[in-house]
């Protein structure tokens, strides 16, 4: 409370507590010459300037608090507000803003502004440091039983020939990777209900179905399939995906070890799962440099994109892999 005022005002009623006991006194409170003065069942004053007020509330009373930790409450507002204006007090510039409509609304604004941007820009650099931190031990939960799921719901048993299964599986594993490591990473073929598809698991399993085979041209496409979502392993891609869309929770998770409901999570997230245009990015270059180093025409990549984009735009791949003009433009360019 401020001591800008010398005159007197009316006594109001307020309820004491000496801040020791539980007892409740009854006092009012006047303020004369800018000093605050109780009266009735406790006489005690004390200069306004050593005094505290709580926020102003809708449905709280008002707190006075002494220096020495007692305190007052005083349930008529009104008449309180009007003698505090007569002393001078003017409650602080959050308290006015959260009374004020237009307060509200901006720090409405602000947060959700906030909240966009750290979305945006904030949380995929810490799902990425987080992605990279985690052990592969606990990577590798993430991917447990959703292959699983997913053979329940969405896939069959490929009708691939075992010994043509084999060949590509060694056909991939000739070829040298770019960069210091190669991901851990199995080749998984099944016959898929939604049409051709293909992804990489954080457990490692790289998932191709029977469809995507038989719509591209060669296998050194399928090649270049594979080098693509190999790169999404290699750069954590769906781990960085799934910390960013369950957001605090999934990071905690991951990182006290409880990935239960992460893990469920997952399937879903597979089957309506939109790379941004810079993690496909990222994944495209990972192929184009693993093709490079093998000697493999970047065509043979283009040609995958070309195929893609003749195919009905509903088809999963499409919404995850967006194939685009400007994709295979960008490989082609590549290889000049």
């Amino acid at each position: 409370m401020n001591a800008d005022t010398q005159e007197d005002h009316a006594a109001l009623a307020a309820r004491y507590f000496d801040g020791q006991s539980s007892r409740l006194y009854h006092v009012t409170l006047s303020v004369r010459d800018g000093v605050a003065v109780l009266a009735g069942d406790i006489a005690r004053s004390c200069p306004l300037g050593e005094l505290h007020v709580s926020e102003r509330s809708s449905h709280a009373v008002r707190k006075v608090s002494f220096p020495d930790g007692a305190y007052l409450e005083i349930a008529d507002q009104a008449a309180f507000n009007s003698l505090l204006h007569a002393t001078g007090h003017r409650d602080g510039w959050v308290v006015r803003l959260q009374q004020s409509w237009r307060g509200a609304l901006l720090a409405t604004v602000a947060t959700v502004l906030v909240l966009w941007l750290s979305y945006q820009y904030l949380l995929p650099v810490v799902a990425k440091g987080v992605a990279y931190a985690i052990p592969q031990s606990v990577e590798r939960q993430l991917g447990q039983g959703v292959l699983d799921f997913l053979d329940q719901h969405v896939f069959e048993a490929s009708k691939l020939a075992d010994a043509r299964q084999q060949a590509l599986r060694n056909q991939f594993a000739r070829l040298a990777t770019p960069g210091d490591g190669t991901p851990e990473h199995r080749i998984v073929f099944r016959k898929s209900k939604i049409g051709p598809n293909a992804f990489a698991l954080p457990s490692g399993d790289i998932v191709l179905t029977d469809e995507m085979i038989e719509l591209l041209p060669d296998d050194q496409a399928i090649m270049g399939v594979l080098a693509h979502e190999l790169g999404h392993l290699q750069q954590r891609h769906l781990t960085r995906r799934l910390i960013q869309t369950s957001a605090v929770g999934a990071g905690a998770a991951l990182l006290f070890g409880d990935v239960s409901t992460v893990v469920a999570t997952v399937p879903p997230l597979l089957l309506d799962l939109k790379y941004s245009r810079d993690v496909e990015r990222d994944a495209d270059d990972y192929a184009i440099a693993m093709l490079r180093q093998n000697g493999i025409a970047l065509e043979h990549l283009a040609q995958v994109f070309v195929a893609l984009g003749k195919l009905d735009h509903g088809t999963p791949y499409l919404s995850s892999h967006p194939a685009s003009a400007e994709r295979v433009a960008r490989i082609r360019a590549a290889q000049r």
